[in-house]
């Protein structure tokens, strides 16, 4: 399969199901669907992000050895927003290695804060942060602070995973 051609094929579920299908867990097919996520053209990039999120939260040994580059790649600016909320949904359901949840819990406040920023960044920013709150009791207080700071001109898909997050970082205190 020619990897980059399929992706532009078409942009739906089933395209993308038939991807993920092929990558499996086969370590060499994620670095090519990675590689086109991080340096393929702009329609590229964006079409890549749902088939990598969904293989990587299936199969999370494939990606343990992108996971900085992935993360250093939502420090630039311009990225199409299909690649900023692919790589944070991963980040909800992946285990973060310590030595980058410092840098996730930048990006992510960054990102939750950002009110430019579309509702799905900012809710799986949000849950990424939460999670890290089990590590980080510390972090609970900035990242309530956050959230209701946006509360009152939220979404209420917002509101929905605020109330979520808010109840689990309190049963961890």
């Amino acid at each position: 399969m020619d990897l980059r051609e399929e992706i532009l094929k078409e942009h739906s579920k089933k395209q993308t199901n038939k991807i993920i299908k092929w990558v499996g867990n086969n370590q060499q097919k994620f670095d090519e669907l990675v590689s086109l996520f991080l340096k393929g053209e702009y329609r590229v990039t964006q079409r890549a992000g749902w088939p990598l999120s969904y293989i990587a939260i299936e199969h999370p040994q494939l990606i343990s050895k992108h996971l900085k580059k992935l993360l250093l790649n939502l420090k630039k600016k311009d990225l199409h927003n299909a690649v900023i909320r692919n790589t944070l949904r991963l980040l909800q359901f992946i285990k973060i290695p310590k030595h980058l949840e410092g840098l996730v819990a930048e990006i992510c406040f960054q990102l939750l804060n950002d009110k430019k920023q579309p509702v799905a960044v900012q809710v799986f920013a949000m849950s990424v942060i939460g999670n890290l709150c089990l590590n980080y009791p510390e972090l609970r207080q900035e990242l309530k602070l956050s959230i209701e700071a946006q509360v009152p001109y939220a979404t209420s898909g917002y509101k929905a995973r605020s109330r979520m997050v808010l109840k689990e970082i309190s049963k961890q205190a």
